[in-house]
């Protein structure tokens, strides 16, 4: 098949989740189709990431975008008057568009995949049978962000375009002719969603994210670690609201427990609250990004996916399972994974319940070794993307035969 897949950001390197995620299907679809590639891209850096998936692609095409305050002020105004999603609209891009519209006059697709929400607007009028790839059930990240206080202003804010990303997700996702949820929780809230609004899903497949386990070695982690390791990118707010919630409620338990633990916060971009950790206690470090994690892996007691706010699957537990690292999560950070707590890995939702789990895993490095065993089989068995991509292909095929069915006519769609 001729595919045609839209990205929001080149994907790769696949250093963080949605690039993991995007990276791993593209080594999959490279294998067996003809696919070109359409990313915005917001640096030459990333424009020759972009390039450098050529191996895996027919055809690599990117367009420069840029977001800044100004523009988010703008979009934000425009949100305001207009009721529309201000997360969707700050994404607009008529260069995307017009280089679509030339690219399809001039070349035929069996397949258009447009990979996350944020796409989908490109997308849906395209030629050709259209798949949306729900990275997660937006909707449900902001409600979730919504939920955990903050002044009343940004709090308002939040709920109003919690609604207002629900109903756009409900009707887009009506305009396409298949769907994939990466998790029965996120297409339980996408079924709630098109409920909500009146409209039904397309056929939909549940395909969860694929990493390489197979080809990730595990990690050797020396014999009685004392780091608590958080890996995940710094300019994403649900992460940072985990680490500040993390840093300041739990780790102080932890600590009074185990006092020579520390703590090392590894992720591109940390805003100032999350820097100033370091400032405030010598045990904590905030790296930023690192271009070779190991030595932190190597160090490291216990991954901790500290999520209160978040949807669809977290990467990083993936890549943590995949890597032979011990796991402390919350009931939302690892949603979505067939995990079972105390095989597979220790949860906590409350201070002194994520604390304790932290403090076992200290105290024991056994313990961390047999839930690392454990997670390493899932990851293989249940996550490698040569076991899981092959599935996206029944979604394309129920696609193809629903785009037949509706004929080469679509009407434009309200963004």
């Amino acid at each position: 098949m001729r595919i045609l897949v839209l990205t929001l950001v080149a994907p790769y390197p696949p250093d963080s989740g949605p690039k993991v995620k995007t990276y791993n299907l593209l080594q999959y679809l490279g294998r067996h189709h003809e696919v070109t590639l359409v990313s915005l891209v917001r640096s030459e850096q990333e424009r020759a990431h972009a390039e450098s998936l050529r191996g895996l692609c027919k055809a690599v095409y990117t367009v420069p975008f840029q977001r800044s305050r100004l523009r988010d002020v703008q979009h934000l105004l425009r949100s305001a008057v207009t009721g529309e999603s201000f997360i969707m609209r700050r994404d607009a891009s008529p260069e995307l568009e017009a280089l679509l519209r030339d690219l399809v006059r001039r070349e035929t697709f069996d397949i258009i995949h447009a990979d996350q929400l944020n796409m989908a607007r490109f997308a849906v009028n395209l030629p050709g049978a259209r798949v949306l790839d729900e990275h997660n059930a937006v909707w449900t990240i902001v409600a979730r962000m919504a939920r955990h206080g903050g002044p009343l202003p940004k709090r308002l804010f939040l709920e109003l375009e919690a609604r207002r990303l629900r109903r756009y997700e409900a009707s887009i996702c009506a305009r396409f002719d298949a769907l994939l949820a990466v998790s029965e929780p996120d297409l339980r809230f996408l079924e709630l969603a098109a409920a909500e609004a009146g409209t039904s899903l397309p056929p939909t497949a549940v395909v969860p994210i694929a990493v390489d386990a197979r080809g990730e070695a595990p990690v050797q982690r020396i014999a009685a670690p004392r780091t608590i390791l958080s890996m995940a990118t710094m300019f994403w707010p649900p992460n940072v609201d985990g680490v500040l919630w993390f840093a300041h409620e739990v780790y102080p338990l932890v600590k009074r427990d185990v006092p020579d633990v520390n703590f090392a916060v590894v992720g591109a971009r940390p805003p100032a609250a999350v820097r100033r950790l370091s400032e405030d206690d010598p045990s904590i470090a905030v790296t930023g990004y690192v271009e070779d994690p190991r030595p932190y892996l190597e160090q490291t007691a216990a991954l901790i996916v500290p999520v209160r706010a978040g949807g669809g699957m977290r990467v990083k537990i993936l890549e943590a399972l995949a890597r032979g690292l011990p796991i402390v999560s919350t009931t939302i950070g690892y949603e979505g994974i067939d995990l079972t707590p105390g095989e597979h890995l220790l949860v906590g939702d409350t201070p002194n319940d994520f604390a304790a789990a932290l403090v076992r895993i200290l105290r024991d490095p056994s313990l961390g070794q047999r839930l690392a065993a454990a997670g390493r089989r899932v990851a293989e068995e249940r996550y490698d993307w040569r076991v899981v991509n092959p599935r996206v292909e029944e979604a394309y095929a129920a696609a193809l035969a629903r785009a037949e069915a509706r004929g080469p006519a679509a009407s434009p769609v309200n963004l």
